[in-house]
């Protein structure tokens, strides 16, 4: 019996310590402990009692005038997590409930220097493998919906600086490999947070892509669903950017809520 209520007790305080955590991570300036208590209906002297404990473990930090704003322990924490995060395994499954709803390909890519590399592909057989979709496989970031992403993120000077490097290979006559046609389209890119490939690194295949963004927002992966030009379907574009906002927000990302 005085186990269970240990146990209870210790349940308690873990609950108390993540209301506060809660309340000073939605606090833009340093919080008073009767702010505090108020905000988690903790009574004063348990609010201070667990904010003390929590000083002593650098997870809170107290300042002048007995205000307290989160420590630099949870920072160190995080950097720990996002280290060890992976990302194909956290979009996994959201890729497969896509694929089934659809019944297309889903890949997913990451930027690597100038190109985008495969990191995993769902596919049911009803079209044929394309061998720059295979896991592992690479293609130039202007050719793809998924690298168009990636530049669109960028700024003018970096973008032609891609444009310079790579000299804007083309694969069929669709390609972009002008610099003034990547830019309008990168426009577009920029305005719908979605960006397509239209046959431009393979005749008879579209493409469109969605971004998957971290905890601040920059854009660290992406999914998109290919499929043969006549099977391609403007009505994927809601469910895809659904899934890729559930993988983001798996990844820490919080949209910036508008006033």
């Amino acid at each position: 019996m005085a186990e269970q209520q240990a146990e209870k007790g210790s349940i308690q305080v873990i609950e108390r310590m993540m209301s506060l955590l809660d309340v000073l991570a939605d606090t833009a300036e340093p919080a008073s402990l009767k702010m505090l208590s108020q905000a988690t209906g903790l009574h004063p002297s348990t609010a201070h009692r667990i904010l003390a404990m929590m000083t002593h473990s650098r997870l809170v930090e107290r300042h002048e005038g007995s205000t307290y704003v989160l420590g630099i322990r949870l920072l160190e924490l995080g950097s720990i997590v996002k280290s060890r995060i992976d990302i194909r395994a956290i979009a996994l499954p959201h890729m497969q409930q896509l694929h089934e709803a659809l019944g297309e390909a889903i890949n997913l890519g990451i930027r690597d220097g100038d190109e985008i590399v495969y990191l995993e592909r769902t596919s049911s057989g009803r079209s044929l493998v394309r061998v720059v979709y295979l896991v592992g496989g690479r293609a130039p970031l202007h050719l793809t919906s998924l690298g168009k992403l990636f530049l669109a993120s960028q700024n003018a000077a970096e973008i032609r600086g891609y444009a310079e490097r790579t000299g804007l290979p083309g694969k069929t006559p669709h390609s972009l490999t002008r610099i003034e046609d990547l830019e309008k389209e990168l426009e577009k890119v920029r305005k719908d947070d979605l960006a397509y490939d239209n046959e431009e690194a393979e005749i008879g295949l579209r493409c469109v892509a969605s971004p998957i963004r971290d905890e601040q927002g920059t854009i660290v992966a992406a999914l998109s669903i290919s499929a043969p030009t006549e099977r391609h379907n403007a009505e994927w574009v809601p469910s895809l950017k659904a899934t890729t906002g559930d993988i983001s927000r798996a990844l820490g990302y919080r949209p910036a809520t508008p006033r």
